[in-house]
C-alpha cells in the first residue's frame, strides 16, 4: 500500500474530505484529513470515522504506522 492508494481510498469513502497523505517507504504514513463530517464530534470519533473509511487496512496490517490528524474545514482555515 501506498500514500496515493490510502488517499484515493480516503476520498472514496469520506467524499467530502481534503485528504493529505505523507509516506513513501510503504508502511508509514502521516494524514490529515479535513472535514465538516467532524463538526460535534470528539477525537476519538472522528479517528474512527477515518479508521472505518481505510476499510480494514490498519487491523490487517497493510499499514505498519499511520499518524492521524482531523480537522474540521474552518479548523484548517484557522491554522492557516
Amino acid at each position: 500500500m501506498d500514500a496515493t492508494q490510502i488517499q484515493i481510498l480516503l476520498e472514496r469513502n469520506l467524499p467530502n474530505a481534503d485528504v493529505y497523505i505523507e509516506g513513501d517507504d510503504g508502511v508509514h504514513f502521516q494524514a490529515l484529513v479535513v472535514s465538516d463530517e467532524f463538526e460535534g464530534k470528539s477525537l476519538i470519533k472522528q479517528h474512527r470515522i477515518v479508521y472505518a473509511a481505510l476499510e480494514g487496512k490498519i487491523e490487517s496490517q497493510e499499514v505498519h504506522a499511520f499518524g492521524l490528524k482531523t480537522m474540521t474545514k474552518v479548523q484548517y482555515l484557522n491554522a492557516q
